[in-house]
């Protein structure tokens, strides 16, 4: 079961269980949240289990959704308002947080960038009814993770849910280099030759991407994937939009670009600096194909 929030308690991290199957038990389902065929559960006791902060206002949702969730061996805590939910969200506890866009008291987006001004780094899965284009860069760019909309089948939950673990887990360096340019993992940073270039948390999270997959060649729909984590839309401009900022910002000019267009595929980054290719893509996301 969820425990009772404790203000201001200090919790040490741990790590996730591994996972085994098990068969689905039946719950009152809200009609937002759809159920379909035996999934996985972790394994160990309490203490062990991955722990998720559902931030939920919607009652039968939220109940719904932490019964699910548990019954496949997650601990899930809820925060019924987004001043509940900033008061618990910096607990190290939490793997991942799930948090719904439309709240009584905050819009979801504006908490989600609160979050990551303070420097909460846990994986955020945004959870809402609004699926327009635009509203997923907003909460992307706002700095969550993942986007699902409403109504949902909980088996894309739980995919969803693990894929944000195994990101969260991943040992990497904390600084990647090209050159004169180095982004700061860390520090959430990047300074060509020194000085700081203010970048927005989707030009940020692009440009580690690129890094990170040096000389390969990227296209728009795997840098959505990876970047943008939803399925690419031919029509949208989205990524030429970032890609463009992200040349005014960092190119050495029109004879060194670090960002190459391949016409009718992708971009690659032009990394310059050799040793880096093994090392950034030791510790990188794996480039999934389209």
């Amino acid at each position: 079961m969820g425990r009772i929030l404790e203000l201001g308690r200090t919790v040490t991290k741990r790590s996730p269980a591994v996972a085994t199957p098990v068969a689905p038990v039946a719950v009152t389902q809200h009609p937002s949240v759809i159920v379909s065929g035996p999934t996985t559960a972790l394994d160990g006791p309490d203490k062990e289990r991955t722990r998720i902060l559902l931030v939920e206002d919607n009652v039968r949702l939220a109940e719904t959704t932490k019964t699910g969730l548990e019954q496949q061996g997650y601990a899930v805590d809820v925060a019924r308002s987004g001043a509940e939910a900033d008061a618990v969200a910096n607990d190290p506890c939490y793997d991942v947080i799930i948090l719904d866009r439309m709240l009584p008291d905050r819009d979801g987006v504006e908490l989600c960038r609160h979050l990551r001004r303070q420097r909460v780094a846990t994986p955020i899965l945004m959870l809402t009814v609004l699926n327009s284009t635009e509203d997923k860069v907003a909460g992307l760019d706002a700095g969550a993770d993942d986007y699902l909309t409403k109504p949902f089948q909980v088996d894309e939950l739980l995919a969803r849910l693990r894929s944000l673990v195994r990101r969260s887990l991943v040992t990497e360096t904390t600084v990647l280099r090209s050159d004169d340019l180095e982004l700061d993992l860390h520090d959430h940073q990047v300074t060509l030759a020194g000085v700081v270039v203010k970048l927005s948390a989707k030009e940020f999270a692009l440009l580690e991407y690129m890094m990170r997959n040096p000389r390969k060649l990227l296209t728009r729909s795997m840098i959505c994937e990876n970047v943008w984590d939803m399925n690419y839309e031919s029509s949208s401009n989205v990524i030429e939009v970032y890609v463009s900022s992200l040349r005014r910002k960092l190119d050495r000019g029109p004879r060194q670009p670090r960002i190459e267009t391949v016409f009718g595929s992708g971009y690659r980054f032009l990394d310059s600096t050799p040793e880096n290719a093994g090392e950034n893509g030791a510790a990188a996301r794996g480039a999934k194909a389209p």
